[in-house]
């Protein structure tokens, strides 16, 4: 089962993410490197490497493989960074940015995934994690600024709070607008009162819990 597993886990880079445009080696070798299937629901697990989002508790999905490499290429983290994750979810993604950052603040609404994710985490030796839970929805700022923030739900707006829990030069990853069509940006904080972005793909994924939504007319 473990041979057949690293052989899926091979063709999943292979066949969905090096055609995504997903190049940077070091992001191909960390995806390689963890097993993907401790991080899944067990009534999932045959699916840990198909191409689409897997069901989590509460309504909440792991995003497709593809899409997470893409987070991880786009971000380019670098060892000494600090990283905050909105949405712990599995843990799969956390365990990623762990192995890449020097320490990572992740935060989830649901206390039943940052128990499970903390538990999964010491088993794989990663203790540069801090777990809580809370609504991070509109930010963090308990341990900001960030070098990195990388949003694992989707948002209708995109919070300014978000934009400044950024040291300058750091990088923000978020998928942003309404069903059927959203965009992920990367968000470069290039000074005290300035940014960047660039529109990097479309896709779909299910909104953040509480993320604050446009204005609305009312007639």
């Amino acid at each position: 089962m473990t041979t057949n597993l690293a052989l899926a886990r091979h063709n999943m880079i292979e066949q969905q993410i090096r055609p995504w445009d997903v190049l940077d080696q070091r992001v191909l070798e960390l995806i390689e490197s963890l097993p993907r299937e401790e991080f899944v629901p067990a009534a999932y697990l045959s699916l840990a490497y198909a191409d689409l989002n897997i069901p989590l508790e509460h309504g909440e999905v792991m995003m497709a493989p593809k899409l997470e490499a893409r987070m991880l290429q786009a971000l380019a983290i670098q060892p000494g960074e600090t990283a905050l994750e909105i949405g712990t979810g599995s843990g799969y993604v956390t365990a990623l940015l762990a192995r890449s950052a020097k320490h990572v603040y992740t935060v989830d609404i649901h206390a039943g995934f940052v128990q499970q994710a903390q538990q999964k985490l010491a088993a794989h030796g990663m203790h540069n994690v801090t777990l809580d839970v809370g609504d991070a929805s509109g930010g963090w700022e308990q341990h900001g600024p960030y070098d990195l923030i990388a949003v694992t739900g989707s948002l209708p707006v995109l919070p300014d709070s978000l934009r400044r829990g950024l040291k300058t030069g750091g990088r923000l990853f978020v998928i942003s607008g309404d069903a059927p069509v959203m965009t992920a940006f990367l968000i470069t904080r290039v000074g005290e009162d300035s940014w960047s972005q660039q529109a990097l793909f479309e896709t779909v994924l299910p909104p953040l819990v509480n993320a604050p939504q446009p204005a609305r007319f009312v007639f």
